[in-house]
This record gives structure tokens, sequence and C-alpha cells, in this order.
């Protein structure tokens, strides 16, 4: 039995719940809400980072990373509609993904951060002691940053689409439309073609898709009330 453990209002969670229900795989959930530095979380994972899965089958037991999870499941169970084995595909899936985490999310994280009432990373302006013109200015400019990216999805990885893996979603689309999701707590302009493929990834993964956006869309709407 999979065993996955989650913090439900993040989309990096969001990611591989949506995974294992779209796969169709057998698998356990824990909250870990308030627990991730706890010391048996620890001694399973020292990062203290979710999601996580622990599987006998792992060398360590466990695992964390959204991306490393969802194609170490892919390549167990021969999962190739979602993460093709033709090399050229493959790597454009890749590609996509790490593009995703490595230029775009750290870009909504600075934008979304601070809404969301999650912590930066350490060295971001926002984590500092900096002022808070600085800060809105940092958030400010990650906020600007983001529509060459967004392009750069639609125009390369899309294309004529309607998805990165071409007629039906890959990892690659789980993980961009989950990180999508985070854009609404800063009522971002998302631009046409984006609402589009959020709602085709959504029409396509039915529930495996809803329920776990269900969970970030409700902690990002208690957000907004707030404010009021």
């Amino acid at each position: 039995m999979l065993q996955l453990n989650v913090l439900k209002p993040s989309v990096n969670n969001m990611t591989v719940r949506v995974f294992l229900r779209a796969a169709g795989l057998q698998f356990g959930e824990t909250d870990v809400y308030g627990k991730t530095r706890a010391p048996e979380f620890l001694k399973k994972c020292p990062a203290h980072l979710t999601p996580m899965l622990e599987t006998g089958d792992l060398p360590k037991g466990a695992m964390w990373e959204s991306c490393a999870i969802m194609q170490y499941l892919c390549n167990k169970h021969g999962l190739e509609k979602f993460y093709p084995t033709d090399p050229a595909r493959r790597a454009m899936t890749d590609s996509a993904m790490f593009y995703l985490v490595g230029t775009l999310y750290p870009l909504v994280a600075r934008a979304t951060y601070p809404a969301l009432g999650f912590p930066l990373y350490p060295g971001e302006v926002g984590a500092s002691d900096a002022s808070e013109t600085k800060k809105d200015e940092a958030r400010a400019a990650a906020v600007a940053a983001l529509a060459e990216p967004l392009e750069v999805f639609r125009g390369f990885f899309i294309g004529s689409g309607p998805f990165i893996g071409g007629s039906s979603p890959s990892i690659a689309d789980i993980r961009l439309a989950a990180t999508l999701e985070f854009l609404a707590v800063i009522d971002y302009a998302l631009p046409q073609w984006a609402r589009a493929y959020m709602a085709d990834m959504e029409k396509t993964l039915g529930k495996a898709y809803m329920e776990p956006a269900a969970d970030v869309r409700g902690y990002i709407q208690h957000v907004k009330s707030q404010r009021k």
C-alpha cells in the first residue's frame, strides 16, 4: 500500500493527490498538518516536506518532491499515458516540469505566499527584515514576471495542444494546472488560454482533479474572506 502524507492547502501536494486518483492507484492519505517537524515524521523525511510518499519498495522507505513521486510511480506501474517511455516525448515532459519548478513556481511562490500566509524561502526578500516597501516591490516584480513563463508554456510546451502531453494530460500537465490554482489568491488575470486549459484539465480528469482542487480552492476562499 502506498501511503501519502499531505498538507491539503498546498498545490505541490494537490499535484500528487490528483495524479494518484487519476492513475487509479490504491493508496492511503494522511493529513500531516502541524506534524512535519515531529520526530517521527523527521525520521522518515528529514527535509520535513510534503507530499511525502511511503512505500516499502523504496530503498529508504520514503521520498518527497511531487514530480519525482509521479515519475517513480509511472515508471513502476508502466503508466505510459501520463509519462511516455519514448525518449523524445519523455524529454519534453521532463523539460516542462523542470522549467516549472525552476522558473515558474518560484515566481508563483513569491507572488502568492505572502497572501496565503505561507513562509517564504530563506534568502527571499519576503523572508528578510527588509522594509515593507521592498517586500511589496519584490511581490509586484514576481507578479509582473509571470507572463513570460506562462507564454512559454502556451507557445512551446502546449502549442496546438490541448495539453503538454498532447491529446491527454501528462504528469507535467497535472503539475502545471495545480500550480496555476494558487494565482487565484491574488486575483491574477490568467490569459484566456490558461483558463480554458484549466477547464479542460478539470473536465478530462473529473473527480480526480476536482476533489483535491476543492481543498486548495477552499483554503484560498478562506484566506480571501479574512481580508474583508
